[in-house]
């Protein structure tokens, strides 16, 4: 079996969390796109967003559970696969019609590789002497920018019209996929089994703290999913800026996030992992308080990117705590949670937005996170502690 503290095997863990986020930023960025070549409703893009989670969350529940069975290796080969496939599948549509069987095949390769790339960061860095989920999650974020960035680079450099430019980064993409399934063959550790058994042999029921991180991980669902989704549109309102300049409240909040997954690893080898989830909170909370409250541009920037800076320290943590804690089903639990708060996120506040406005709306995910602070406060110092496992 390959070292999992190898460079080798912390590599293979960065390319999957990259190629992840890479063909999920490009898939992001196309949905304008899709609408507007396919003439679509805002509902036809909310059926696309729905059976791509559907897929994702069907395959978060298997992937996590196979992968403590079989190993995070085999599986990861397994959900990568469907990348490359759905791209294709984009790219070739003739239809609207035909582009949702591609979304939840899209949607069991994102959500598959998401469990089983968490799971396997949780056992290379078990076998690191320092920290790395933080690093990892970023890395996950420069893909998820590169393929958001690629669409306008490509229509931009070779002068082409929006739809053609969108199969052509989906042909990228399905390139990609390949290359990355040939590479991650090549590289990618085996690991371990997890074993959910007393001493007996009976089988242990999910941890209860793996409830209570997914409990956390809903208020940093809503808290990241309105960042990404209401930023932009929350300044343009409040500071009565053109659209373009709104949107550089999503580019500082985005850019804030990068940057401190980047370096959370070091915070968390010096404050531990308890103790910046609850640092990112309170920061998130801060942040959010000042969007709530302020109107002057420069401070909505700065609220924004203090919202940036917190949350992106926040799931990395609360992921990694459960992969140690409770394997491949806990994670499954927790980032399903995460995820369908994601999800559901543009349309809860989108309501809460129509009956009291955007601004006090941003008062909502401030609440929540104040509850993520107080159940971090809970969490043992070390996520090996007895008080995590299953009983």
């Amino acid at each position: 079996m390959r070292a999992l503290g190898s460079g080798r095997s912390v590599f293979a863990t960065i390319q999957l969390f990259f190629g992840n986020g890479l063909v999920m930023g490009a898939y992001a960025a196309s949905l304008a796109t899709f609408k507007a070549h396919f003439e679509l409703e805002a509902w036809q893009i909310a059926a696309q967003l729905f059976i791509a989670g559907i897929g994702s969350i069907t395959a978060m529940q298997i992937g996590g559970r196979l992968a403590d069975n079989y190993g995070a290796r085999r599986i990861a080969l397994v959900m990568i696969l469907p990348l490359p496939i759905a791209s294709l599948w984009f790219a070739l549509s003739p239809t609207w019609e035909w582009l949702l069987p591609g979304c939840f095949v899209f949607g069991i390769g994102n959500g598959g590789l998401d469990i089983v790339m968490n799971a396997l960061a949780v056992h290379v860095e078990k076998n690191r002497p320092k920290p790395l989920m933080s690093f990892f999650h970023g890395m996950w974020a420069v893909g998820n920018l590169v393929g958001a960035a690629s669409v306008p680079f490509v229509a931009d450099a070779f002068r082409l019209a929006p739809y053609l430019t969108m199969k052509y980064v989906f042909f990228a993409c399905a390139a990609f996929g390949v290359a990355l399934l040939i590479s991650a063959w090549a590289v990618t550790p085996e690991t371990p089994r997890v074993e959910h058994v007393d001493k007996s042999g009976e089988k242990l029921p999910i941890p209860k703290a793996a409830w209570m991180l997914g409990l956390m991980a809903i208020a940093f669902g809503l808290g990241e999913g309105t960042a990404s989704d209401w930023s932009a549109i929350h300044v343009t309102t409040v500071a009565a800026v053109d659209p373009t300049t709104g949107a550089l409240a999503v580019t500082a909040m985005s850019s804030c996030m990068v940057i401190i997954r980047l370096l959370g690893d070091f915070l968390v080898s010096l404050i531990g992992r308890r103790n910046l989830v609850r640092l990112g909170g309170c920061v998130a909370v801060i942040g959010y308080l000042t969007v709530s409250t302020q109107s002057a541009f420069p401070v909505l920037l700065a609220g924004w990117a203090l919202v940036g800076l917190g949350m992106g320290v926040v799931a990395p943590q609360v992921y990694a705590i459960a992969g140690h804690s409770a394997g491949g089903r806990g994670l499954a639990v927790v980032v399903t949670f995460g995820y369908a708060t994601f999800l559901l996120a543009p349309a809860v506040m989108g309501a809460i937005v129509s009956a009291i406005g955007v601004q006090h709306t941003m008062f909502v995910p401030a609440v929540l996170l104040v509850g993520l602070v107080v159940l971090a406060s809970t969490l043992p110092k070390r996520e090996d502690d007895p008080s995590l496992q299953s009983a």
